[in-house]
């Protein structure tokens, strides 16, 4: 990819200051770490594609030695944001959710948050998403929520159940029309998939003998399908308190 017009990227960051002003409208998560503020400036700078200046550059123009540039290009690297190419350099690169996920597993095993504490932001992103999908209604996204459904019906056992309803949600969330919430969701998807395959696994009893998940994600389809936005909310509400109600008296009964 060719270079955008612009000033060279060494006086673009020479003239980055070390600490954002206060006026800048907004705090900045590496206020703390010049270094890797200014390298997170470039990067805004950058399209995906466009390669960094060497380490040896970046050092002179950031003032830092060597060991400590590489330590916060590690960092980038680990959330996906920048990729190496051996005897090429280092590259911009889309934020990836598998970066984003890794990073958040090991901080949810740090602080001992429980998992379930998690649920929540899901609840609160498909309620999102399925008032979103009212306005868009994709057709095709739609079709492959409506597919899932029919998949449950004739699933042979829970664990074509639960591919099933990872494809239903997955559609949700993309008929939104909506890149951020696709995008968080898939990273809470990664963070949340040990436990809700533990979930599932101890609603079994229940699952197998029952229509109740192809009952709740068809009216999550109807709803979105109406246009009702209150609806379809309504819907995906309905649709964890009931998973939540069974799971309970599985385990009471047990």
């Amino acid at each position: 990819m060719s270079a955008r017009e612009g000033p060279p990227i060494g006086s673009t960051i020479a003239a980055m200051p070390a600490e954002p002003t206060r006026d800048s409208g907004h705090s900045d998560p590496f206020a703390d770490d010049p270094v890797a503020a200014s390298l997170a400036r470039l990067v805004r700078d950058l399209e995906p594609g466009e390669r960094l200046p060497s380490e040896r550059d970046l050092a002179v123009q950031l003032e830092v030695s060597r060991t400590a540039l590489r330590d916060r290009l590690r960092q980038l690297e680990a959330f996906g944001i920048l990729y190496r190419r051996g005897g090429s350099g280092t590259y911009v690169q889309h934020l990836r959710p598998e970066g984003l996920t890794a990073a958040l597993n090991l901080s949810i095993n740090a602080s001992h948050l429980p998992l379930r504490a998690l649920e929540s932001v899901r609840i609160g992103l498909e309620r999102q998403a399925a008032k979103e999908a009212t306005r868009k209604a994709d057709p095709v996204l739609i079709a492959h929520m409506r597919k899932a459904v029919d998949t449950m019906t004739t699933a042979p056992d829970l664990d074509a159940i639960g591919e099933a309803d990872l494809l239903f949600h997955q559609s949700l969330l993309r008929a939104a029309g909506n890149p951020a919430l696709t995008f968080f969701a898939e990273v809470l998807d990664g963070v949340l998939e040990r436990d809700l395959r533990d979930r599932r696994s101890r609603a079994r009893p229940a699952l197998t003998e029952s229509t109740i998940m192809v009952d709740l994600h068809l009216a999550i389809h109807e709803a979105v399908m109406s246009g009702d936005e209150h609806a379809a909310m309504r819907a995906v509400d309905h649709h964890f308190e009931a998973f939540d109600a069974l799971l309970r008296e599985v385990e009471s009964a047990g």
